[in-house]
């Protein structure tokens, strides 16, 4: 995760230039009392790429066999971030051969050579947090072979940062940033020798964090399900750590891993990953089933909302939807215009997705990425930040706000006979032209049928007049609006003859078709899914259901219903 805006200004920049620096002046460590158990998990696949000299960070792909890793070009200050912050430790103790722990060692001891005395962009709270914490994971890694002198330069520049992290962690944003830095100290101060007077404040500073920053329904601010799992792990970590040198966590740190697990398992689909919302993606593999073990307790799923999504599951099918307003204040740098949006899983092949975020393909991409048209739900046509064209470039459509900012959301879920239903709606579109949203979901109990209806109307005097006047600017041909599901791209959709219809294809085998009520204009067009950690956006399509509103109201009718299912071979291996 990139660092605020704030953490990168130049007062602070400075104040943490100064604190680096004053903390290599003081006491080093000399040793471990005791090693955490490596709980960070790398990736076999990056750390091949990395020992090959390509080096994949924040969307910029650098190849340079046998070129060290800090002399490497900066194409942008996330990529700079990503290297400082020593993530790589993790993908290369994946691979954990000799040429994988000559890298690892090499470039430690570089950073420390260059960087090791307070100098450099890595001196921030959040980034010598998440290297202290890769540092300790990987110590016998690191330290496999290496001398006396070596062993000493290590722990010395480890507990330069422990101090620093002790006096700087303030500095770093609110949210996962605080979090990143108190772990590293709670890590580094039960690990290293003459560092454990530093565990008990930032035990209860974290505490403090989890009072203020997790919400009584285990939600955080931005409402990014990716960063509520990378918040849960990093407490799961702490409270490992703290109970294994025989400390109970404080009451308000194990309350908060408590209330965010329930919220967590109902941010899954069905094949494990996580709902693609406000700049989170499905999170790294592995990683929530790692995060919910170690938290223990019952495998509890929260119901009604959890951090304003709506979940129906059914068979082998989820359906997730944002069923709140985006994150305001603070929270917002990476808000989406998703106000209910949906996405649908079966099994374990993604079928509808969003476009997901952009920011690590430049800020065209990212702008392109939090509109309302990249997601699956419902926008006034021209009434967005941009769209995207048929060629998958930027095509900027409007320079303004997101689509919708809705001030009022409601929704309601329930079961009853016929399934699982959703009622929801939001009045994003009331002060631009008088209409309000309304989207009802019906997910049958097999899984097997999601029936939608989607309501654009007027719901109060006032409303009707502003909708009265837009269509007399419009000369009454209708406010223009569009109804967008988004595929995944490995789904092969087709438009059937006739256009009445779209057939979608599984790599499951199973078969999905959409259908509609015959009100709207039906069409297959091209789009995008943006995924971190590729290098350019992947071609997929969408469904776009076209119609106008000609009075008051407007309301479509569609449905997604599986028409064959995963042959038993298949259905066998993925289950």
């Amino acid at each position: 995760m990139a660092r605020s805006e704030t953490e990168r200004g130049g007062g602070v920049g400075a104040a943490n230039r100064f604190h680096a620096r004053l903390a290599a002046l003081a006491r080093p460590a000399s040793g471990f009392v005791s090693q955490p158990e490596p709980k960070t998990i790398g990736s076999f696949a990056r750390g091949r790429q990395l020992t090959a000299g390509n080096y994949q960070f924040a969307g910029f792909l650098i190849e340079a066999p046998g070129r060290m890793i800090w002399d490497l070009p900066v194409p942008d200050p996330r990529f700079e971030e990503a290297i400082h912050g020593c993530l790589w430790l993790d993908d290369l103790a994946a691979v954990a051969d000799a040429p994988a722990r000559r890298l690892a060692q090499d470039w430690v001891f570089e950073w420390i050579r260059r960087y090791g005395r307070g100098a450099g962009p890595g001196w921030t709270p959040d980034l010598t947090g998440r290297r202290v914490i890769r540092w300790i994971n990987h110590a016998i890694l690191i330290l496999n072979g290496r001398d006396r002198a070596d062993s000493d330069a290590y722990f010395r520049c480890l507990g330069r940062q422990t101090i620093f992290l002790a006096r700087r962690w303030k500095a770093a944003a609110p949210g996962l940033p605080r979090f990143e830095a108190l772990t590293g100290l709670i890590y580094a101060g039960l690990a290293l020798t003459g560092m454990e007077r530093h565990v008990t404040r930032a035990a209860r500073a974290l505490a403090a964090e989890c009072a203020r920053e997790i919400d009584a329904e285990g939600g955080i601010p931005t409402r990014n399900p990716e960063e509520l799992l990378e918040v849960f792990t990093l407490l799961t970590w702490a409270a490992a750590a703290l109970g294994e040198a025989g400390r109970r966590p404080q009451a308000a740190h194990l309350s908060a891993i408590e209330r965010i697990a329930p919220t967590l398992r109902a941010l899954r689909h069905a094949d494990g990953g996580l709902a693609r919302f406000h700049g989170g993606g499905r999170g790294l593999e592995g990683r929530l089933e790692q995060a919910l073990a170690a938290a223990g307790g019952r495998a509890v799923t929260a119901h009604g909302l959890a951090m304003g999504y709506a979940r129906l599951a059914a068979g082998r099918t989820t359906v997730i939807v944002d069923a709140a307003a985006p994150p305001t204040g603070r929270a917002s740098a990476n808000a989406h215009a998703s106000t209910l949006a949906m996405e649908l899983t079966s099994g374990r092949r993604p079928l509808i997705v969003n476009c997901g975020s952009g920011a690590s393909f430049g800020p065209e991409w990212r702008r392109a990425g939090r509109a309302t048209p990249s997601h699956s739900t419902l926008g006034i046509a021209g009434y967005s930040s941009s769209r995207l064209s048929a060629n998958g470039m930027i095509a900027t459509a409007r320079r303004g706000q997101l689509a919708d900012a809705p001030t009022l959301v409601w929704a309601q879920p329930e079961d009853d006979a016929e399934g699982h239903r959703l009622i929801a709606g939001h009045n994003g579109y009331v002060p631009t032209h008088g209409l309000t949203h309304v989207r009802q979901l019906l997910l049958s109990h097999d899984g097997r049928t999601l029936v939608g209806e989607d309501t654009i109307g007027a719901m109060t005097v006032a409303d009707r007049r502003r909708v009265e006047t837009i269509l007399k600017r419009l000369k009454y041909r209708g406010i223009p609006f569009e109804l967008r599901f988004h595929l995944h791209p490995d789904v092969d959709a087709t438009l059937d003859l006739g256009g009445s219809a779209v057939s979608m294809a599984l790599k499951s085998g199973e078969i999905w078709v959409f259908r509609h009520d015959g009100v709207a204009e039906l069409k297959l067009e091209p789009s995008v899914y943006l995924e971190s950690g590729r290098l350019k956006p992947r071609a997929s399509r969408q469904i776009v259901l076209s119609s106008r509103v000609t009075d008051y109201a407007c309301q479509l009718g569609w449905t997604l219903s599986k028409a064959q299912d995963t042959p038993t071979a298949i259905r066998d291996t993925e289950a």
